[in-house]
């Protein structure tokens, strides 16, 4: 039994999803203390007991402490078995976060399934599924398996109300990345309003591609047909030769939208300004799979941004589960060369 403290590094959900995705792929089990010890609300929160019960049907596996708020949980995994999954939230919890909590298990599988998740898909403190579709689902198909992700419906906080699919074919070799250079970038901008005004989405991109001196034809406002509740994002969509990053902000009430749009135009610009091909979220959940690909041969190397807390905590927790060797070092203006091999 693998012991893990739940406050360790950046204290929050991903020491449970990474957890529980290699305790299925590994066969073994975990238990984790004080759950999100350095979050406010501390212990599971909706969204991560959903990742906890959507493992436990996967795998067959016995769980303790699967509930709301709970601040201890043992798992002990089953075999995996693939098929057709529906997992809702319940709430405006991320999608892309329990999406990808069992995509890894599923990708080991002989046979293709399904999955789909209802919730939030467009969620502050979480990766938009514009970045999971044009982002992170290209780089993992080009290690291997063939993933698609389908947009159903959108879903914002606090309604909630989105709902995202994934078919998933496993792929019979998996094979390393190597991303050292970036190159141009195109980029694109596109704001999403749901039940708001779409002047917001046009003062967004407005701000975005002024400041940045962009052509304004290269941006978009998408209107949410059927709305499920008020919501707006904005997003930045940086495309180079091996890497499309995605660089999103999302709209609150009393946030004017040129604060918003500034907000997410600062990110883009630090990440063009770094000259590497990953950017710092990415680089956090290229990890995983990275990992996969290390335990079955092959490796990884990617350059990114100086390593976030969130990413520090994900090679740990990588490290206590599988047996593969991650590397990390400066590459002059504090970026990183990570190297993830057998």
């Amino acid at each position: 039994m693998i012991t893990i403290d739940g406050s360790q590094g950046e204290g929050g959900g991903q020491v449970i999803r990474t957890s529980l995705a290699l305790s299925m792929i590994t066969g073994k089990a975990f238990e984790v203390r004080n759950v999100r010890g350095r979050r406010k609300n501390a212990g599971l929160a909706r969204q991560h007991l959903t990742c906890v019960l959507a493992a436990k049907k996967i795998c067959g596996a016995e769980v303790v402490g699967a509930q709301l708020k709970s601040s201890h949980i043992k798992f002990e995994p089953g075999t995996i078995v693939p098929g057709e999954y529906h997992f809702p939230i319940g709430t405006a919890g991320s999608t892309s976060l329990v999406a990808q909590t069992v995509l890894p298990a599923l990708l080991t599988c002989e046979t293709a399934s399904q999955v789909t998740v209802e919730g939030g898909t467009h969620n502050r403190m979480a990766p938009p599924f514009d970045f999971l579709k044009l982002t992170y689902l290209p780089l993992l198909n080009q290690m291997g398996p063939t993933v698609e992700a389908t947009l159903d419906s959108y879903g914002f906080y606090p309604a909630g109300g989105g709902k995202i699919s994934l078919q998933i074919q496993p792929g019979q070799r998996w094979k390393g990345l190597k991303l050292l250079e970036r190159g141009t970038a195109k980029p694109f901008v596109k704001a999403i309003v749901s039940d708001l005004p779409e002047t917001i989405g046009e003062r967004e991109c407005s701000t975005i591609c002024r400041k940045a001196n962009w052509p304004r034809k290269d941006s978009e406002v998408v209107t949410v047909e059927k709305p499920r509740g008020p919501g707006n994002v904005v997003l930045i969509q940086l495309a180079s030769k091996e890497v499309t990053e995605v660089f999103s902000g999302v709209g609150e009430v009393g946030i004017r939208a040129e604060q918003v749009a500034r907000k997410v135009l600062k990110a883009a610009r630090n990440y063009l300004g770094a000259e590497v091909p990953v950017g710092p979220h990415l680089a956090d959940q290229l990890m995983l799979p990275a990992a996969i690909a290390a335990m079955k041969g092959e490796a990884t190397v990617f350059k990114t941004m100086a390593l976030t807390q969130h990413s520090q905590t994900h090679v740990d927790i990588i490290s206590r589960f599988l047996d593969v060797k991650i590397e990390t070092k400066e590459s002059g203006d504090s970026n990183v060369e990570v190297q993830i091999s057998p």
